[in-house]
Parts: structure tokens; C-alpha cells; sequence
């Protein structure tokens, strides 16, 4: 019966974690249009047995010649992304995208052409299945949960070549909420989860197949070129920083500095230097449960959690819009995603939706670390923020 117990450990493998507090968490977001994560509070886990039929990407795909069509991705050729985002195919108003695959990625290049990645593990809008999807800094690899590998992938877009881990990764252990982080060069991949439970986040060498574990829960905004040293945000109850440092220098022991923050904020993506955290305050907003953003763009002390200095954000209504960071854009530059606010009185006893958030413009500014100036950038349609990708260190998400 060896067959029969091998066959019910993989069930059990693809069986996926849930982290019941963070669903309720979702789903008062999507009541509410916004994503607070910063009242995350206790873990609960349990787990469900799921199986489902997948079907693979053909050997050689047709490519997109109409910049409005959808396709498979194409084996190799493709240019560089400007963004990538999750669909769900019953919003609760306006119009499905032609050719929708419920939880399903798709990338958009530099000149608006757009592809299904039909290898990638679909999501769920309720949290039993997460998807993580990451795209590097030149827009030029992503990096995503392949369903046939079981594990993740690291695809060069022009060239064709993919890069797989060198550990499986069961569908059980990618938990409520995953990250991803890919290096500029595409040699590093970082992943962490929600609930941590007792399973380890894991930084993978693409190159040279080897995998290294760290302390999980938060989510990585940041990774030196070695690969030696990880910074990891956390929102869950209270703002944290934890900078982890000797991952390959030892065989088993590596350095971990936690440092608490007063106050909730939401941090980008770490900057060029390798040092600077700048953040938004997360303020609730009284009788409603959800969540504004503050004015100052904050930057936050690494080593000590204290709140280095605050500017002022202009030509960005932070106020009226919920605001999350993302990668740099430059030496002086962070990516500021806004969506307008819409908070309305709710109750915790008020039924979850039935249908997926409404399809919604979200909007890029850069802004100025320095003199708090934003610029805008471009304009994405999403349904929320977790289902919209950008290239480089992923920040808030």
C-alpha cells in the first residue's frame, strides 16, 4: 500500500494553510475597498484537503500581436514588464476582462501587450490559495509559484531560460498570504509567509541550487547584492523591523536584529543604499474599522525603530487616498501606489461579499525622499493592491 500512503501525502501536501484571522482580515477589506494590514492580529490555522486540475502552457505559445489581445506567455521574446496583476472574474460591477481566468497572473509589457502566465499556481480571493508574484527591477525576469514544478520559478522573459529552486515547496506551505522578493539579477528569491506557523521562510540561490532559512512572517523589503543580508517588515499587531544578516557566510548560524516601531506604518521597499526605510503612517479611521493614510512620508532607523525624520508629501492627497510604497525609482525616488478612499460605516456582524472587488484605477507617483514632491508616473487598473504587481523590491503588499 505504499502507493496509496504516497498518494495521500501529496494531498496532504497540496492541502493549504489558512490563517482565519487574516481572512476576516480580507474580507472586511474588500467590504471596505481598502487593505489595512496593520490589524492583523492573532494567528489561527487550520487546514483544508484541495485538489485541482490545471492545464500547462503549450511549448510554443502564439504571441499577442494586437497590444489590447491576451495570450499565453511566449516561450521566450518578450519584453520587458511594466506590471503584472491577478484577475478575478465576478466583479461586483463593471466590466470582466475578455479571456478572464479566475485568480489567474497576467503580465503587461513596457508597450502594453499583454500575456496570461498560465504556468503560475491560481489564487483565490479568499485567502485558501495564494499566488505571490514577482517581477525584477528591469522588468525583464518574474519570478512565480510553478504548479507543475511545485515549486518557484525564476523566468527570464527575452531569453526563455528558467531557473527553478532547488527544494520543493508544497502548496500547503505557502500559508494565507505569501511574499516574494527577487533580486535585480535574478540569482535570488526570497519567500516568506503568513501564518508562519512552524515552517521557515527561505531564501533560494537560482544559480548555484542551494537554500537557506530564515525566521518567517514578514515581509522581505530588501536583500543585498550577496544575497548575505535580508530586511523584513512586519505589520501583524505592531510594526516590526528585523534585519538578517550572515545567511551564506555560515553553514547554520546567522545574525537576527528585531527592532519594534511606535506606531503603525507601512514601509517600501529598502533603498539603494541598503540602509533607508521610508514609510507611511496607517491611521484607523473612527467608526469604520478602515484605514487612512498620514502626510509625511517617513524615514525610519533601521538599526533602532525610531522615527528618523518626517516631509511633508506634496502633490499626492495622502488623506483622501490609501497609499502604499513600493520599489525606488531612483537614487532620491520611492513608488507611491494611491487608491482614492472609500470608507463607509460598517459592522462586523455585516455578511462577507459574494463577488470580487470591482476592477479600479491605481495610481504611481514618485516622490521625492528629500523635498516629499510627487510626480505621477502611470495609471494600472486592479481589483486591490495585493493583486497588482510592480518591478523591484515589492514594499507594502
Amino acid at each position: 500500500m505504499t502507493w496509496l500512503r504516497d498518494a495521500l501525502n501529496d494531498v496532504a501536501d497540496d492541502a493549504p494553510q489558512v490563517d482565519l484571522t487574516e481572512r476576516t482580515i480580507r474580507t472586511r477589506e474588500r467590504r471596505r475597498r481598502v487593505t489595512p494590514l496593520v490589524a492583523a492580529a492573532a494567528v489561527i490555522a487550520a487546514a483544508l484537503a484541495a485538489t485541482a486540475a490545471v492545464r500547462l502552457l503549450p511549448a510554443e505559445p502564439e504571441a499577442a500581436t494586437d497590444p489590447k489581445a491576451v495570450s499565453d506567455l511566449p516561450a521566450r521574446g518578450v519584453e520587458p514588464l511594466s506590471h503584472a496583476y491577478m484577475t478575478f472574474c465576478r466583479p461586483q460591477g463593471g466590466e470582466v476582462p475578455a479571456g478572464c481566468v479566475d485568480g489567474g497572473w497576467r503580465v503587461v509589457t513596457r508597450d502594453g501587450r499583454t500575456y496570461r502566465v498560465a504556468q503560475a499556481l491560481r489564487g483565490t480571493q479568499s485567502g485558501l490559495v495564494t499566488s505571490p508574484l514577482a517581477i525584477s527591477r528591469d522588468g525583464g525576469k518574474i519570478a512565480y509559484y510553478d504548479i507543475g514544478a511545485r515549486t518557484f520559478v525564476v523566468r527570464d522573459l527575452a531569453s526563455g531560460s528558467v531557473l527553478t529552486a532547488p527544494a520543493k515547496v508544497p502548496k500547503a506551505q505557502l500559508g494565507s498570504i505569501a511574499h516574494l522578493l527577487l533580486s535585480d539579477d535574478g540569482r535570488f528569491l526570497a519567500f516568506t509567509k503568513r501564518p508562519p506557523l512552524k515552517d521557515p521562510a527561505m531564501l533560494f540561490d537560482m544559480r548555484e541550487h542551494r537554500v537557506r532559512s530564515f525566521p518567517n512572517g514578514g515581509n522581505p523589503i530588501g536583500l543585498s547584492p550577496d544575497g548575505d543580508t535580508i530586511t523584513v517588515a512586519e505589520y501583524a499587531g505592531k510594526t516590526r523591523l528585523q534585519t538578517i544578516t550572515r545567511l551564506w557566510q555560515t553553514s547554520k548560524a546567522i545574525n537576527v536584529r528585531t527592532v519594534d516601531v511606535t506606531g503603525h506604518y507601512l514601509a517600501g521597499g529598502l533603498g539603494p543604499d541598503g540602509k533607508t526605510v521610508v514609510a507611511v503612517e496607517s491611521e484607523e479611521v473612527p467608526g469604520t474599522g478602515c484605514f487612512k493614510s498620514g502626510r509625511d512620508l517617513v524615514q525610519l532607523d533601521r538599526e533602532t525603530g525610531k522615527v528618523v525624520q518626517r516631509v511633508p508629501i506634496r502633490g499626492l492627497f495622502t488623506t483622501s487616498n490609501r497609499v502604499y510604497l513600493r520599489s525606488w525609482t531612483g537614487l532620491q525616488e520611492i513608488t507611491a501606489l494611491a487608491q482614492p478612499l472609500v470608507c463607509k460605516k460598517s459592522r462586523d456582524s455585516d455578511p462577507a461579499p459574494t463577488l470580487d472587488p470591482p476592477y479600479a484605477p491605481f495610481t504611481a507617483y514618485a516622490v521625492n525622499v528629500k523635498t516629499g514632491q510627487a510626480r505621477k508616473l502611470a495609471t494600472y487598473t486592479a481589483q486591490d493592491f495585493f493583486s497588482l504587481v510592480l518591478p523591484g523590491n515589492p514594499g507594502t503588499l
